[in-house]
């Protein structure tokens, strides 16, 4: 137990270690893009009409403390958000981000989430059936589905289900509210609504998933029930889901767990595409708005901030879920 503990405890510093990193870094690219953020509001204003001189500009630098150094900045920044869950203003807008994305990231790592779920729940099971009957024809099904889910990219598939329920069905099964609950606040109606339609996007962002973790589970298995240690097994006399679960199983599961926050980071970059075709107006769809359309740097760097926090915490999450299943793990990193 003091074993895991202190693991645990130097995976979190190592986990606070790699936000501030990448909060460095998320910002140093904020202050990459061309022009400034009082300068790209004034050229936003410009283009509505407003006449904006050179001392303009500068009354918007020092209003928004553009004028104190880059690191004093950036130290202001990440403390907001550890200590105080400020995400800070967007540059064009003028709102705070944590108003304009309100519930969204909530939303999108819900869809994203459901999404890694389904991946789990139906490739652990399949990959580790397929590695038992290799060779035969259920075997052959599942890695030819598997293949199929690699070579059909995820947009295609949301194009083909919106053409088939527009055909069968008069519904484009676009967006995440119907058109009476898309304004309304939240409710148990609302959340039903929501639940009826967002089994489409987790849908289709866990197919390509699914279709590579079932592969990765089919190849693990297949290697583990061939060792020599399995074998050794069956001589003593274990056979059957006792053999199964106590030796091949738990070897072979944990690159699998190890590998959940890569397919979180996955999906999540596939999703402000899956939004744009279906319609979807979460985190995604607003951080693809903000990097591809309006320039506004501001809003896009904390979505990706709040984004890699999530994917850090989950690969902690797993990190310390691996551990517990196997100790050679907390052995070798403590």
């Amino acid at each position: 137990m003091g074993q895991l503990v202190q693991f645990t405890a130097i995976r979190f510093v190592m986990a606070l270690l790699t936000l501030f990193i990448v909060s460095f870094i998320v910002f140093g690219l904020m202050e990459l893009v061309p022009g400034n953020c009082a300068e790209r509001y004034v050229a936003y204003k410009a283009t509505q009409g407003a006449s904006i001189s050179q001392a303009d500009i500068v009354a918007e630098e020092i209003r928004m403390g553009l004028d104190r150094p880059f690191v004093v900045r950036w130290v202001d920044w990440t403390t907001s958000i550890f200590i105080h869950g400020d995400l800070g203003e967007s540059c064009l807008r003028r709102l705070p981000v944590t108003q304009i994305l309100k519930d969204k990231v909530w939303i999108s790592l819900g869809i994203c989430f459901a999404a890694l779920l389904i991946t789990y729940m139906i490739a652990v099971p399949l990959g580790m059936l397929s590695a038992n009957i290799r060779n035969s024809v259920t075997d052959s099904s599942l890695r030819f589905l598997s293949y199929l889910g690699l070579a059909l990219p995820n947009f295609m598939i949301a194009l083909c289900i919106m053409l088939i329920a527009t055909i069968y069905f008069g519904d484009t099964l676009t967006g995440l509210f119907s058109s009476e609950y898309r304004d309304a606040p939240w409710s148990l109606a609302k959340l039903g609504d929501f639940l009826s339609r967002a089994w489409l996007p987790a849908f289709i962002l866990g197919w390509s998933s699914t279709a590579l973790q079932l592969q990765t589970v089919r190849a693990l298995m297949s290697d583990e029930v061939g060792k020599l240690y399995v074998t050794a097994a069956r001589a003593r006399g274990i056979s059957g889901p006792k053999l199964f679960w106590r030796y091949p199983a738990r070897h072979a599961l944990g690159p699998v767990v190890n590998s959940v926050g890569f397919d979180l980071n996955r999906i999540f970059n596939d999703l402000p595409i899956v939004a744009a075709i279906l319609v979807m107006s979460e985190a995604g769809f607003v951080l693809l708005e903000a990097l591809a359309i309006s320039n506004d740097q501001e809003l896009a760097g904390a979505i990706i901030f709040l984004l890699t926090a999530a994917i850090v915490t989950l690969n902690f999450a797993s990190d310390v879920l691996l551990a517990i299943i196997d100790p050679r793990v907390r052995r070798g990193v403590v």
